[in-house]
């Protein structure tokens, strides 16, 4: 296995793996592999012949007052667990290689479904997402992408714009990987000081409240507007949350419900700041 930093480069290994009787899987990230990335890597290697892995801190998915220039980067130690997990080829490429010089061209998927969670506070964040997947995806052309459960809005945004555009790749969402205590694996943990990180796994312990709570027999058990309120307060006991959205939406639309009903998904998601670091953690909701 080899890191790969030009499209030409990728090119050629790609021309050189007799793509016709091979399958590849593509698992974009941008860097900083934890387990979560690990498990997508893995699950890629179990269901097709070749892995590729990329590493790409985008910037056009950071606000200017967010962490593009501090974002962790390592990129020898990335290599080798990517290289551990299963990976044949990791690409590797600078700025300008994706987004080439002039580059004026982006690519977006409008309505409710970006406008919602994080798109409400971050109104520019998904059309990078959507933009620079586009461009990846054009440039590895696999034929499965893989994607994390825990960034649940992203992974809804791009099987709309797969769907949208007829891109021939088929989006597997695999399940969030988390520590032993439940907080969701995220490469932004890092930044959170002990006392934050205690105070973090209230994300989780809130979800599993809400979904505790639709499981009784409460007569409102079933009321978005209820389980918001349980999730809420299990976050507000801790100190140093301050919450960034609360929501319970239509697990495949992100549109707004007021029930959850028998055989629908919903998708309760949150995210809240500790210190300056900001977590989101979701869980699929149903009955």
């Amino acid at each position: 296995m080899s890191i790969i930093k030009t499209t030409a480069e990728l090119e050629a290994w790609l021309g050189s793996m007799n793509r016709r009787d091979k399958t590849l899987g593509f698992v974009p990230t941008m860097g900083y592999l934890h387990e979560g990335h690990l498990s997508l890597i893995r699950e890629a290697k179990a269901q097709n012949d070749l892995v590729a892995v990329s590493v790409f801190v985008n910037p056009t998915q950071f606000a200017p007052e967010e962490d593009y220039e501090s974002y962790p980067r390592d990129i020898d130690r990335d290599y080798k667990l990517a290289c551990e997990a299963g990976a044949d080829i990791v690409f590797y490429p600078e700025v300008d290689e994706i987004y080439i010089p002039s580059s004026s061209t982006a690519v977006e998927v409008t309505g409710d479904i970006t406008k919602k969670l994080c798109g409400a506070s971050r109104p520019a964040h998904f059309k990078g997402v959507t933009t620079v997947v586009n461009v990846l995806f054009n440039i590895v052309r696999p034929d499965r992408a893989y994607f994390g459960q825990k960034d649940a809005q992203q992974a809804l945004i791009i099987k709309k714009m797969v769907r949208d555009l007829h891109i021939p790749v088929e989006v597997v969402v695999c399940p969030i990987v988390r520590e032993a205590d439940g907080l969701a694996l995220s490469s932004r943990n890092v930044y959170l000081t002990p006392h934050e990180r205690s105070q973090a796994i209230c994300l989780s312990g809130s979800l599993q409240k809400a979904e505790d709570y639709l499981s009784s027999e409460a007569d409102d058990c079933r009321s978005a507007a209820r389980l918001i309120k349980i999730i809420g307060e299990h976050i507000q006991c801790q100190s140093l949350a301050s919450i960034d959205y609360i929501n319970i939406l239509d697990g495949e639309t992100l549109e707004d419900i007021e029930h959850i009903e028998s055989g629908r998904k919903a998708l309760a998601a949150v995210a809240v700041k500790f210190g300056k670091t900001r977590l989101i953690d979701n869980r699929i909701l149903s009955i």
